[in-house]
């Protein structure tokens, strides 16, 4: 799934081309892409028809375009390979698009949300007093928002008892970050995946965060992390981040820091690839 830049980069297209323009109608070409809108197809077209998008808004990896006056927001999900293009009215239909989106003004183009293997979609729903739509309001802030308490995440790490890579992946905990940004995170830190969070102490919280952002930063710089065209911007380009990973997807190749050759090991249904010297793996108590 995209990850925080991937989602980031979206969002600062759909600001770019979509905010502030007023939804002229939408059609809905497969039902499962609305299907998180338990009042179906008509009544998502019904309800957007007219209205203003506002600023596009995003926490972690979630993506949400506000109703303006309306106090709703449709939300994003874009799953494993959603995408939200703008495109020409001219442009011929993608094999895969599931809703299509006008918009009542002259500058020729609309909003089109494609989903080959239909994990995403769209949904309307009531926002909350801080703008969030109400099913997500329990996700934490994510490492990039100007909000973001450091101390209050050293702390929730401290109490949690659990390993450094599971925390990570809590969004309830800090969000936005996925298996590939903990991975190069943790590797810049020199942070085994399995270090028990409870012996984490401020400065190392602090330097794991600060990796975490820089790595964030770096791949947002280049339009996020590409492996296939399932994740590309809203004009359809991929970006390259993945030239420049150090520790995701280099089983086998040399460590960048110490030439030790990296691994790769299942976890939780996925894979952590790390540097065994690097990243020592934390000692097992009888």
């Amino acid at each position: 799934m995209p990850e925080l830049p991937e989602v980031e980069v979206v969002r600062r297209g759909l600001e770019r081309w979509v905010a502030h323009r007023a939804v002229a109608d939408a059609e809905v070409l497969h039902p499962r892409a609305i299907r998180r809108h338990v009042a179906g197809a008509d009544d998502f077209a019904h309800r957007l028809k007219g209205h203003r998008i506002g600023t596009p808004s995003r926490r972690g990896k979630y993506l949400w375009l506000p109703l303006e006056d309306t106090g709703q927001a449709v939300l994003a999900h874009l799953g494993m390979s959603g995408q939200l293009l703008v495109q020409p009215h001219s442009a011929p239909d993608e094999k895969h698009l599931r809703i299509r989106i006008r918009f009542d003004d002259d500058l020729g183009t609309e909003l089109r949300f494609v989903d080959q293997r239909t994990f995403g979609g769209l949904s309307l729903h009531d926002t909350t007093p801080d703008g969030l739509p109400d099913v997500i309001g329990h996700i934490a802030r994510d490492p990039l928002d100007p909000l973001f308490d450091d101390e209050a995440f050293h702390q929730a790490l401290r109490r949690k008892r659990t390993t450094i890579k599971r925390a990570l992946l809590d969004q309830s905990l800090i969000s936005g970050v996925g298996n590939i940004y903990a991975d190069e995170a943790l590797w810049r830190s020199r942070l085994h995946y399995e270090r028990p969070t409870t012996g984490f102490t401020r400065p190392r919280t602090l330097q794991l965060l600060g990796h975490i952002r820089d790595v964030m930063n770096a791949a947002l710089a280049v339009g996020g992390t590409s492996f296939d065209s399932l994740y590309v911007n809203v004009n359809g380009e991929s970006g390259y981040f993945d030239r420049s990973l150090d520790a995701y997807g280099r089983e086998g190749l040399p460590c960048r820091r110490c030439a030790t050759p990296m691994r790769r090991r299942p976890w939780m249904n996925r894979s952590s690839y790390f540097c065994p010297a690097c990243q020592r793996a934390p000692r097992v108590r009888p």
